[in-house]
């Protein structure tokens, strides 16, 4: 089977299209041939194993497939080997079947950006109607998704951060009341601008480094910053635990693996609301960009220097 292999850790020039052995089937385990494979900031990290799980040579990236099991179900889901291939190996709990109405872009949209944008706000920042919401790298997979359900829960405002004024305007064409530029001088001054001069409730960063830190600058009393990515790969200042005692500040990480521990209320249930929501309308994932196989370098490319929007996926054929 054709698939994508790191032998050595680096940027997107170590992806590299290989010939792997079929895969073996083991009890527990259903074999999916793929039909495509969804590409996130996690897998830029596992290339250069700079990620919070630590990779070992050689493997294959990507962890969201969707495509046909054995029987012909149309199935989305996790890869237990790399998705980045023609065939996976899935469990059959962290699968689900996909209505054939729904694209296999916007199904790979729910599986993670779907999921992460559902739990930084349900589960994490636990938004009530009425709180006011920043939502860095707005016009991301997760951001653009966490722009609508924070419409669609009632936030009080809703703020986008982006680079570029096409994608800022994107943001508001999606729910977002107000987008402002993250390449501003002063960040922190912009959102508050941004939010009538008032400080924010709820922000959700994937950027890290000066965002993270302008953020924290910028939060209401009892106001939460939801880290869930280091995308500019720069590391925040350092945060002293007394020092969120002013305003009652918290700051929360979110990593979707560990939502997996409990898969059946973790998993299956946000992602049932999700599939409803866009059945009903209510949300539309991006379908974002596409890329053949043989192409995931410039796939990586283009996402670690932002020239994507939306869900980006690999296609095998």
């Amino acid at each position: 089977m054709k698939a994508i292999q790191v032998s050595d850790f680096g940027g997107p020039e170590v992806l590299q299209l290989v010939e792997l052995p079929e895969l073996t089937v083991v009890p527990g385990l259903e074999l999916m041939t793929v039909s495509a494979a969804g590409v996130n900031f996690a897998d830029t990290h596992a290339t250069e194993n700079s990620y919070l799980s630590e990779q070992t040579l050689p493997f294959v990236p990507g962890s969201e497939v969707i495509g046909y099991l054995a029987d012909g179900r149309r199935m989305c889901g996790f890869a237990t080997t790399g998705g980045y291939a023609e065939r996976a190996l899935v469990h059959p709990e962290s699968c689900w079947e996909v209505p054939e109405q729904i694209s296999d872009a916007v199904a790979l949209s729910l599986l993670v950006q779907g999921l992460t944008a559902w739990h930084l706000l349900a589960t994490s920042a636990r938004m009530t109607p009425g709180e006011s919401v920043v939502v860095h790298a707005a016009a991301g997979g997760v951001g653009s998704l966490a722009i609508q359900l924070a419409r669609y829960w009632q936030a009080g405002r809703v703020i986008a951060v982006a680079s570029t004024q096409e994608k800022r305007d994107w943001a508001c064409e999606w729910g977002a009341d107000i987008a402002v530029d993250s390449g501003v001088d002063d960040l922190a001054a912009a959102l508050r601008e941004a939010n009538d001069g008032k400080r924010i409730d709820i922000i959700l960063d994937m950027v890290g480094g000066p965002t993270t830190d302008s953020s924290l600058k910028t939060l209401a009393a009892f106001g939460r910053l939801v880290v869930f990515g280091m995308a500019s790969r720069q590391v925040a200042q350092p945060i002293a635990p007394a020092a969120l005692m002013q305003r009652s500040r918290s700051v929360i990480g979110f990593w979707l693996i560990d939502a997996m521990r409990d898969p059946a209320n973790l998993i299956a249930k946000p992602l049932r609301e999700l599939v409803e929501l866009v059945m009903q309308g209510r949300i539309t994932p991006l379908p974002g960009m596409s890329y053949p196989l043989a192409e995931v370098g410039q796939a990586h490319r283009d996402l670690l220097e932002r020239r994507t929007t939306g869900k980006v996926i690999l296609t095998m054929k």
